[in-house]
């Protein structure tokens, strides 16, 4: 579903009218007239659908991030693919003031790179690569993965933010990445190796260990390309259960 098909970022429009405009055959702001809901709220809607033609040609993402409700906003996902990056980080613990920032790896229009602590992982080229990112996904990136990086790193990532791990709730599926991937039929290439790993991964690169970096690297980047296709998968089932056309 894309933010055309979508009337729910209007004042006094919920689940329920909305549901009702397409259960009418309205199912995209082409086909909206303000007789279709009729009174004050079909102005308004008529409103919103003309500032949002100009949002939308401009590529505003922040815009429709604060129209729709937070847990409709994997609608924007849909909408602006482009835009969109992939993010996950792997770190030496959980304590954001203790532990260290060990490989952050993006994905983002096709392409995926990974910064390595020692080596490239600075704030400078966070910055950059964050640059044209104007909607993350991630998977509890909220809790952690954001704030350990503006933590550490001279980064503002506050900027719209998709997190699959509550995306995911609304289907039913909980529990980590790797649960959800599994439920979800997601295969990796390394199902043996988890978030512990990782940090034993780093301990034996900082040991001198051939191949340890290699294999963090390769976790970490399996871990952040999974997550376009869980978005895919779960947009895709929401679109389903949710969208009448």
């Amino acid at each position: 579903m894309r933010v055309e098909n979508s009337f729910i970022g209007v004042d006094g429009v919920g689940e329920q009218t909305e549901r009702s405009i397409w259960e009418q055959g309205v199912t995209h702001w082409d086909d909206f007239e303000p007789r279709v809901v009729g009174g004050k709220r079909g102005d308004r809607i008529a409103s919103f659908i003309d500032e949002g033609r100009d949002r939308l040609a401009t590529a505003d993402v922040g815009f429709f991030n604060g129209a729709f409700p937070s847990g409709e906003r994997w609608r924007l996902y849909q909408t602006f693919p482009d835009q969109t990056c992939f993010f996950d980080i792997e770190t030496t613990g959980l304590d954001q003031h203790r532990n260290q920032v060990t490989t952050v790896s993006l994905h983002q229009d096709g392409d995926t790179r990974t910064l390595v602590a020692g080596d490239d992982l600075t704030a400078a080229n966070l910055r950059a690569a964050f640059a044209d990112a104007d909607l993350l996904v991630t998977f509890n990136g909220k809790r952690f993965d954001v704030p350990f990086l503006e933590a550490n790193f001279d980064v503002d990532l506050q900027r719209p933010h998709l997190d699959l791990m509550y995306t995911c709730k609304q289907l039913g599926l909980s529990g980590g990445l790797k649960q959800v991937e599994q439920d979800v039929g997601i295969e990796r290439d390394r199902p043996d190796i988890s978030g512990r790993d990782a940090v034993r991964l780093w301990r034996e690169h900082e040991q001198g260990r051939d191949g340890a970096l290699d294999t963090l690297v390769s976790y970490n980047r399996e871990d952040t390309v999974n997550l376009r296709t869980l978005a895919d998968e779960v947009t895709r089932q929401l679109d389903d259960e949710r969208f009448v056309n």
